[in-house]
């Protein structure tokens, strides 16, 4: 539950596969690793999210987004997990088409789940949900990754522009988890919809465990060798008492 460090940069990042690749993980002996990454508008709240989730702590201010990549340990189901979080800059519209970097495709397609943000005070970040989702899934052909919706700033009512209710109802239709948070005033909300994805990945990550567990336990056990042997030697009697029977 702690912050374990700040990593590198979307820039930095190094291709999965490589030798600094390895060295991007704890390397705990038998922990598995999920990474997330967490993708959105400009002007959302995406580090923050990522912060709050990280340390508990809100900062209202941040410079501007380098893309950090970084880790922490959580409880999943009583197995500790090492989560890597990955903060992606903004991202915007050119000619009602998404704007997305190689380096943000690479960010994406290394990514087990992704956490797509949108501001209810921003209407055009709501906009880019379905084509976010798209492209996310374009990305991870032939496997559906597991995408959570995030509604942020859920305490500026004031100057809200998108009815939360939207955003659910276009994550039902995405087919995705949704939720609404503050992170400025509940951490909560904030961990409730990071753990929804570690919990789907570490199922995900584990397919082939229960069908072998359901498949073993309709294997019958052997018969106890005892038993064999009672059988055994009640057969050897009983064809001893036949002979004799006979030879009289």
């Amino acid at each position: 539950m702690r912050l374990i460090q700040n990593m590198c940069t979307i820039a930095e990042y190094p291709a999965p596969g490589s030798a600094a690749a390895a060295d991007c993980c704890l390397g705990a002996a038998g922990r598995r690793l999920v990474k997330i990454a967490v993708v959105g508008a400009s002007g959302v709240g995406k580090t923050a999210l990522v912060v709050r989730f990280l340390t508990k702590r809100f900062i209202g201010d941040y410079e501007r987004n380098a893309g950090n990549l970084y880790t922490r340990q959580v409880q999943i189901e009583g197995e500790t997990l090492a989560i890597q979080v990955q903060d992606t800059p903004g991202i915007q519209v050119q000619e009602n088409s998404l704007s997305c970097t190689e380096q943000l495709n690479r960010c994406i397609r290394w990514a087990d789940a992704v956490v797509i943000v949108f501001s209810i005070t921003d209407y055009k970040s709501y906009e880019l949900i379905s084509q976010l989702h798209q492209h996310v899934q374009q990305l991870h052909l032939g496997s559906r990754l597991p995408v959570v919706v995030v509604a942020n700033k859920a305490d500026l009512l004031h100057i809200k522009q998108v009815d939360p209710q939207l955003g659910l109802q276009l994550a039902n239709v995405l087919g995705c988890s949704f939720y609404e948070v503050s992170v400025s005033e509940n951490y909560n909300d904030v961990y409730n919809a990071f753990h929804v994805l570690c919990k789907e990945v570490s199922h995900k990550q584990q397919p082939s465990n229960t069908p072998e567990k359901r498949r073993t336990s309709l294997i019958p056990r052997p018969k106890s060798p005892n038993m064999q042997d009672l059988k055994r030697r009640f057969k050897q009697a009983l064809s001893a008492k036949v002979r004799t029977v006979t030879s009289v």
